[in-house]
């Protein structure tokens, strides 16, 4: 009988929940059609959105300092194998070693605490702060449910008092076709009757809005007065949070200083002893480029004799015969050279009339006996083309010779950029390699082709070799950059 009256509770029970979930519906697709009003409350609804928000801000500081504190074990884990290594590599003879497993203790030691410490006072009360949301939101949730009845129960309630007459309910059609089979004694009974009975449901709609009113508000006052002090609170909470993780962070730093600092003064007791022993650079991998198979191929095809090509013969005007590859001399402050005699000199503007019109007649006797030349030797039958006469025409600033800049480069090979000095000895590899020895000075010039240049190395002519030969060809080849030092 006690299961029996167990199953008829429940039973009950899940028959009221499921009417209740039924009303709820109801009201709030009349709400959303608009045929019911919906009572709001714009104030609690912007708690709701802060605790909405603090919510979300408080989640993703939690996820934040949980992947931090897998970074610090990581952390610590690696710091403990790179101690280990040390350890393991100190020879037993070397001075020092004590300190340095003393050293390697404390680092994990102190990665330990410090973990342990930010589990403790970070973590920990992270936890607990976030503990306290999900019965808020969930008290949020039944609120908005008991809101619902409320409303529910009120329009139900107004309905029954908006009502004027007893043929506008339901039951006016039943009523009407009793009164019709009733006899006349019985018809007013059935008129009380019908009162007492709308009375009663008035009655009843009137104690289920009561209920309904006083549960909402009871909910809706300690909310009312919850959630604002809870987001209040979050100021101090990201406070005293932040404050004990910027405080675990500087002693932990100041104590692995120390021992940092220790153990810089136990490898430098170490590397005094065996100064002797320098550690070798090495110089960066290069891919080995085809650059100087084809200056050596260039080379071998510039030493055989050309074919001789028939000089044309000169014009009847007797002007000089110039190369394709004749080049004028500018007017900047720049060293150049004729490549053929009788190019025209321009005149700068601060070189005195007199001067170049003297250069022009020099250069026109000698274009003249250019041309007397290359006609001889075209009537003997010569095949050769006429000698280049190279005249090098230095830049003047005011009718002198100016010094400096211009006359430096002039000394220096085609394309240079810049000087560097080799600081360690670098043993060439290959034969279009550079052998430096420390304290040589380079001449860095650019690659003929950019593409060929590998990462980590300059092309260049040692000076020495510059200034004795003058010959790029011979002297030029390929070094590491991080062998040397730029100095000019």
């Amino acid at each position: 009988m006690a299961e029996l009256g167990s199953k008829g509770v429940t039973a009950g029970k899940i028959a009221s929940n499921v009417q209740k979930k039924l009303t709820r519906a109801q009201e709030k697709v009349l709400q959303k059609l608009g045929k019911a009003d919906e009572t709001k409350d714009e104030q609690f609804e912007q708690c709701v959105q802060n605790f909405n928000k603090q919510l979300s801000e408080g989640t993703r500081l939690q996820k934040d300092l949980r992947t931090y504190l897998a970074s610090v074990k990581a952390m610590h884990e690696a710091s403990k194998k790179l101690t280990e290594c040390l350890q393991e590599v100190y020879e037993p003879d070397w001075p020092g070693r004590d300190d340095t497993n003393k050293i390697a203790e404390n680092n994990d030691l102190l990665w330990t605490d410090f973990h342990q410490k930010l589990v403790d006072q970070a973590l920990l009360t992270m936890d607990t702060y976030l503990g306290q949301f999900p019965d808020i939101k969930s008290r949020i949730a039944k609120r908005g449910r008991k809101l619902v009845d409320y409303d529910s129960a009120r329009h139900h309630f107004e309905a029954l008092q908006t009502a004027k007459k007893k043929d506008e309910t339901k039951i006016a059609k039943p009523v009407s076709l009793l009164e019709k089979a009733a006899p006349q004694w019985c018809q007013g009974k059935l008129q009380a009757h019908l009162v007492a009975q709308t009375n009663l449901l008035r009655n009843q709609a009137e104690e289920e809005l009561v209920k309904a009113q006083k549960v909402f508000e009871e909910m809706n006052v300690d909310l009312q007065e919850e959630l604002p002090s809870l987001w209040n609170s979050r100021v101090g909470f990201y406070v005293n949070t932040f404050q004990s993780i910027a405080g675990l962070e500087e002693n932990f730093h100041k104590e692995m200083s120390k021992l940092n600092q220790n153990l810089h003064d136990v490898l430098l007791g170490l590397d005094k002893q065996y100064s002797g022993n320098a550690f070798p650079v090495k110089a960066q991998p290069r891919k080995k480029t085809k650059l100087f198979a084809r200056l050596r191929k260039k080379m071998s095809s510039d030493s055989t004799p050309a074919k001789a090509n028939k000089s044309p013969s000169p014009p009847p005007d007797g002007s000089p015969i110039t190369s394709p590859e004749t080049k004028t001399v500018n007017h900047e402050l720049e060293p150049s050279t004729l490549e053929a005699p009788g190019a025209s000199i321009p005149k700068s503007p601060s070189q005195p009339a007199e001067a170049a019109h003297a250069g022009a007649e020099a250069a026109g006797s000698e274009a003249a006996a250019g041309a007397e030349a290359s006609k001889t030797e075209a009537d003997s039958g010569s095949t050769s083309l006429p000698a280049v006469v190279v005249e090098t025409f230095p830049a003047t600033v005011n009718g002198a010779v100016e010094a400096g800049a211009s006359s430096e480069r002039a000394d220096m090979p085609p394309g240079f950029l810049f000087k560097v000095q080799a600081m360690h000895d670098y043993t060439a590899t290959d034969s279009d390699e550079l052998q430096l020895k420390a304290g040589d000075v380079v001449l860095v010039i650019p690659f003929e082709n950019p593409e060929e240049q590998d990462e980590g190395w300059l092309m260049g002519v040692k000076e020495s070799d510059w200034i004795q030969h003058k010959e790029l060809d011979q002297c030029r080849g390929v070094f590491p950059e991080n062998f040397t030092e730029r100095v000019q």
